[in-house]
């Protein structure tokens, strides 16, 4: 399946739906229109059967530089209502991608920016090329960190050290692995392809007790687990996992 899109490439291939984010003129800097075509994209993804694994990345040695600024008109800058451009845009695409419960791999295949290192932070695995430029840098033009940054930032490093990286300093892919905001530097093809063969119901329910088990109680975590366990056991997957086990065995 090919969309149709201006800004946002995507392609289905091997069961791996990959999201590229195509404007290079501006390091892929992140418009309403690619707003849209990114949920399109997601959306596709998320419901097309014969995917299994979603990759995230951008064109041309960038993977994106953030909010596109200068698509806010000039004349509009005093009138012009942040709160209400996330609640429109980001928002709705942050939720989105949390709720899909195919693995999602973040490939930061250069420059990682401000909103576009969020949108990083809201896949499930982050890989990096060793050149890659990493940075939240929304305090350096006096806005704070948003498209969820603050909610995955620091679950992943901690609140101390993501409150030093909101300082908008840029750190190098080998410095994001060493505090654990990438889970590995190079190209992910191995990995996708492992995750191809992931069970998806064990999967979703993995990462959605996971994310839970983040604030909930420990009973609370308890009782997720075994809806979990209980839709897992009953999967194909596990039947014929078990059923090769035991003959294995014999």
């Amino acid at each position: 399946m090919t969309l149709k899109n201006k800004t946002v490439l995507y392609q289905v291939e091997n069961s791996v739906a990959r999201i590229t984010m195509n404007r290079p003129e501006v390091k892929n800097a992140i418009n309403k229109e690619m707003h849209e075509e990114l949920y399109e994209a997601f959306q596709a993804a998320r419901h097309d059967q014969s995917v299994r694994v979603i990759i995230l990345t951008g064109t041309d040695g960038s993977f994106s530089s953030g909010a596109d600024i200068k698509s806010i008109p000039i004349q509009e800058l005093d009138s012009f209502d942040h709160g209400d451009y996330l609640e429109e845009t980001y928002n709705q695409l942050l939720l989105l991608i949390d709720e899909i419960e195919k693995p999602i791999v973040a490939y930061i295949n250069g420059t990682a920016v401000g909103a576009g290192l969020s949108l990083a932070l809201a896949c499930d695995f982050r890989y990096a090329e060793h050149d890659a430029k990493i940075a939240l840098s929304f305090i350096q033009i006096g806005l704070t960190p948003d498209a969820g940054s603050s909610y995955f930032l620091p679950r992943l490093i901690g609140l101390g050290k993501a409150l030093e990286l909101s300082l908008g300093e840029t750190i190098t892919a080998e410095e994001a692995l060493r505090i654990g905001l990438i889970n590995q530097i190079g190209v992910p093809d191995e990995f996708i392809k492992k995750l191809t063969s992931v069970p998806l119901t064990a999967y979703s329910w993995m990462k959605h007790n996971m994310k839970a088990g983040m604030h909930l109680s420990l009973r609370e975590v308890l009782d997720l687990e075994v809806e979990g366990q209980r839709a897992s056991g009953m999967s194909n997957f596990h039947r014929k996992a078990v059923m090769q086990f035991v003959s294995g065995q014999k």
